[in-house]
């Protein structure tokens, strides 16, 4: 009898080590969102004492070149909400301040340089996702991910939002304060919990890190490996202001053998109305297409085509269904618009 008991006794004790190192490696990352009526000042210094307050996400793992061990430069992220805008203060420590940027422009892309990305699923539905980032120099960009971000087509850098940050560098680190609107997300009245995670890269270092550990054959902004933010009170309604871009159009014409004169004047716009959280009213005005931003002039000598990304807004703004429609075949819907009388316009799918 004693064999056999303490036979069963190191199974059982055995099975236990397997399961606590196998919930070691699988460890979800949390991160609680303290609810602080405070307002920092957007300047890139994380000087001030509600940053203490807030809690923070450390221990980021290596993506590249190996995605086994932690980051020998870790990174910090604090996050709090004050009902209208969540406001983030990141620490990224680094070898030095020889930092990389490819451009000044906005909408960087995040490869070869230095900078940081935040992904919001606000749904938790694993497929689609919000992405703000910023580099030492205090560029910003952001982007809509979809697909579960398994595929460039997911990434969409044409969306843009209104939000603010600034970056500052210090002797072998640097900081960054995001102040990002609640109204530039889009998520369920009451929600207490988004799916949350981190990547950035560091050129003197050649390394990529995460928050959430993403295995090195999956996209580093893959939605599938994420950890969890959790508010400290239910997020309100949600709410998009309403948006109106106007135009006015003005000819002026005169006949000066007859001394003749006309004026034309036109005006008008579209405007963007919030229906709940997933739905978007689009009101046209007088329509006129002469103040959509055109494409981009290439150069084209090759026998291949070139791919110019979408700009108009309500493709962008549902790119998740447009961008990559059954996949990556051609095939794609289309809109059918109707200018029913002078001023209304129906645009069904």
């Amino acid at each position: 009898m004693k064999p056999t008991l303490m036979f069963k006794f190191s199974i059982c004790y055995l099975f236990f080590l397997i399961s606590l190192s196998v919930l070691a490696q699988n460890e979800d990352q949390q991160i609680s969102i303290k609810y602080i009526p405070e307002i920092p000042q957007i300047d890139g210094i994380l000087d001030e004492r509600v940053w203490e307050k807030a809690e923070s996400a450390t221990k980021f793992q290596q993506y590249f070149p190996s995605d086994t061990i932690l980051a020998q430069k870790d990174t910090g992220i604090r996050m709090f909400y004050d009902g209208t805008h969540l406001y983030i203060g990141i620490r990224l420590e680094t070898s030095g301040s020889n930092y990389v940027t490819p451009s000044l422009k906005r909408d960087f892309r995040a490869g070869g340089n230095d900078n940081i990305s935040l992904l919001f699923d606000t749904f938790k539905d694993d497929t689609n996702a919000f992405l703000f980032g910023i580099n030492p120099f205090g560029l910003i960009r952001e982007a809509l991910i979809s697909n579960a971000g398994g595929s460039d087509g997911g990434f969409n850098t044409s969306w843009d939002v209104k939000w603010k940050g600034e970056a500052r560098s210090f002797e072998n680190y640097y900081t960054a304060e995001p102040a990002i609107p609640l109204t530039s997300f889009k998520f369920k009245e009451g929600e207490t919990k988004w799916r949350f995670n981190s990547y950035r890269s560091d050129t003197q270092n050649n390394k990529t890190s995460t928050w959430a550990k993403i295995p090195q054959n999956q996209s580093i902004y893959s939605l599938a490996f994420m950890g969890e933010m959790t508010f400290e009170k239910p997020l309100g309604k949600y709410r998009t202001p309403i948006a109106i871009i106007p135009y006015v159009n003005t000819l002026a014409q005169k006949n000066f053998e007859t001394n003749a004169s006309k004026t034309n004047l036109k005006f008008g716009g579209d405007a963007k109305v919030a229906i709940g959280y997933g739905t978007n009213l689009d009101i046209t005005l007088n329509p006129d297409f002469s103040n959509v931003e055109v494409d981009n002039v290439f150069t084209n000598l090759t026998r291949f085509e070139v791919s110019l990304s979408e700009k108009r807004q309500f493709f962008v703004n549902n790119s998740d269904l447009f961008s990559s429609f059954e996949g990556s075949q051609d095939a794609n819907p289309f809109l059918l618009d109707v200018l029913v009388s002078p001023g209304i316009r129906i645009t069904t799918l």
